[in-house]
């Protein structure tokens, strides 16, 4: 990334004359920059030739016990070594005003560099990037900046950033916490100043993007006392800019200057996260939300094998002369064991040239022959990963939801059509949520939080909504989690029929009329996804809900309120598994050890009307 060139600096007068002025031995050449907090100058030695920049608060400290504070606060900060934080080159007091003296090389700050109409989202995230990266390490070592601002930011040609100003605000900044809440630990006062930093980067990457600053304040300190809990200002980017703004991105920095307080970033790193997952699927040769992915997917494979998974191997051990439909009983019992014999039967050197794609466990069995079935198994990575277990409890939650999904669809759908097809479109269309919460677990429980609405803190008013799945996954991984179960099918060797099938139907799009087989599958598992959904919602709004879903897919799928809950119904009252497939003509022989390899033509085979 190259920065905008920034606009000629005034040549510096070596000699004193009256009209110059001097801080100590350094001749004052240009402000920099100053807030409420802080003032930043472009300083030179006559005596060295040398310019720094020096940064020094708005108010001296009222006496020497302050004076103290502050400077063990700077002393603490010089000592942190780390790329993006500017190095401290001198410090000390100068008429009673402490400063802090950093080296510029040949650097600009970030006001200077921003452009008229803002950065492009690449860049302005790249450049945010690099500042979370400092601050997260300082707030690591238990520091804060106090006042964030662009003049703060020290950006060479190449786009290179260091935060300079470290702590320089931080006696102020105590003694307005301390007169805002005098009972606060310092504990408590570390974690809120950490917190006012990631609030104050949020507000500057959006005037970054916006291209003038938000609320028409300059002073970033100032527009964070305009914004909740301190205020009632509400800052979101425009609609019109000079640049596009992908969504992801939006969703990010709306985020980060939420109204909501819960709903922002608490720290660095969650920012630092979302913004390197947006720029990591944004700038990756085109492969998308599966650069999030790679690295994951060869270690820990997509999904591990479900509990009993080794049970389930002695059981395929045994079943030598079985036919496809009862191996395929004992397959689709193992969530990750059914997508890896679809993966290797949707797999480039797996299909015939010209064959339609493979969506039943039976078919991929004739396939690849128990042996690869046992091989796939075996290859599969034990229960649960590399999750904890607080983690593997919420996956294990989710496959049983997603079972739950599944058995209302197989209630719902249309006589005549295979229950195995209908059974793993269900699931398919889980796809990104089961690998999300398999390979980004904290991210997971992240989004669930920003989905959750919340009581109003003033008496009378409506709940405050939580954020869409697709906005908080924005939010949090900077990508969409559908986008991840896309990328991953795709990834597989999927083609675009099967991509769309496994899509769910979007949620603000109304329910059209089926055109043929696949749009009715499509909407059957998107109906039976949708309705277990909806049983997650709160007792109180269940019902409501469920009626949405009804309006979406009644006319569709034939069916009203109470056909929907006694799907729902039927499936809470098994006790044994519904058979999910039946014999075909595929499965007049039992499958040999090493079956042959037979193909299906097209999706068609898998439907028997």
């Amino acid at each position: 990334m190259t920065m905008p060139a920034p606009p000629p600096a005034p040549a510096s007068a070596a000699p004193r004359s009256a009209t110059v002025r001097w801080f100590g031995r350094w001749q004052l050449l240009r402000l920099l920059g100053k807030s409420e907090r802080t003032m930043a100058w472009r300083v030179g030695d006559p005596r060295s030739g040398q310019e720094l920049v020096i940064v020094l608060p708005r108010v001296q400290p009222p006496d020497a016990a302050a004076l103290d504070t502050w400077q063990q606060a700077v002393r603490q900060a010089s000592r942190l070594s780390h790329p993006q934080l500017a190095a401290v080159v001198d410090s000390g007091v100068q008429d009673g005003w402490p400063f802090v003296a950093y080296d510029p090389r040949s650097d600009a700050t970030l006001a200077e560099r921003l452009p008229a109409g803002g950065l492009a989202g690449a860049d302005a995230a790249a450049l945010v990037q690099q500042a979370l990266q400092g601050l997260a390490f300082a707030h690591e070592a238990g520091l804060a900046h106090h006042d964030i601002q662009p003049f703060m930011m020290l950006v060479s040609d190449s786009g290179q950033l260091r935060v300079a100003g470290l702590a320089v605000a931080s006696e102020l900044a105590a003694r307005q916490a301390a007169a805002a809440a005098s009972e606060a630990t310092a504990r408590q006062g570390q974690r809120a100043a950490a917190e006012r930093d990631v609030l104050a980067t949020g507000v500057m990457l959006h005037a970054m993007l916006a291209g003038g600053p938000a609320l028409e304040e300059p002073d970033i300190a100032r527009v964070v006392d305009r914004l909740p809990p301190l205020g009632r200002d509400i800052v979101r980017l425009p609609w019109q800019t000079s640049h596009r703004i992908p969504e992801p991105l939006r969703a990010i920095v709306n985020r980060a200057t939420d109204r909501q307080e819960r709903q922002r970033y608490r720290n660095a790193r969650t920012l630092l996260r979302a913004l390197e997952g947006w720029l990591q699927a944004e700038g990756a040769a085109g492969a998308g939300p599966l650069a999030l992915l790679a690295d994951r997917l060869r270690s820990a494979g997509v999904l591990p094998s479900g509990p009993g998974a080794a049970a389930r191997v002695a059981r395929l051990t045994m079943m030598e002369s079985q036919r496809t439909f009862e191996l395929a009983e004992v397959v689709l019992e193992d969530f990750a064991l059914s997508f890896e014999m679809l993966r290797l039967a949707n797999g480039a050197q797996a299909r015939a040239a010209g064959s339609g794609p493979v969506l039943t466990v039976r078919r991929a069995i004739a396939m690849l022959g128990l042996e690869g079935v046992r091989r796939s198994a075996l290859a599969l990575r034990d229960w649960p990963g590399p999750l904890d277990d607080t983690g593997a409890a919420r996956l294990e939650a989710l496959m049983d939801r997603l079972r739950r999904a599944a058995r209302t669809a197989l209630a719902l759908r249309p006589p005549g059509y295979d229950g195995e097809v209908v059974y793993l479109l269900t699931l398919l269309q889980n796809l990104g949520r089961l690998v999300v919460h398999y390979h980004f677990a904290d991210e997971a429980q992240q989004i669930q939080r920003l989905m959750q609405s919340a009581p109003s803190p003033r008496e009378g008013e409506p709940e405050e909504p939580g954020m869409s799945e697709e906005a908080a996954a924005f939010a949090v991984l900077g990508a969409d989690i559908d986008a991840i179960g896309q990328a991953v099918a795709r990834h597989w060797g999927f083609d675009e029929a099967m991509l769309k099938l496994i899509q769910r139907l979007p949620l603000a799009t109304p329910v059209r009329t089926p055109d043929g087989d696949d749009d009715l599958l499509r909407a059957t598992a998107s109906c039976a996804n949708e309705a277990v959904d909806a049983m997650a919602q709160p007792a109180p709004k269940v019902i409501a809900a469920l009626q949405r879903v009804v309006q979406r897919y009644g006319r569709v799928l034939g069916t009203d309120l109470r056909g929907l809950q006694d799907a729902l119904r039927g499936e809470a009252r098994l006790t044994e598994p519904m058979p999910l497939t039946q014999p075909a003509p595929l499965d007049d022989e039992p499958v040999a050890t090493a079956a042959p390899a037979r193909r299906t033509s097209s999706l068609r085979a898998g439907l028997a009307r």
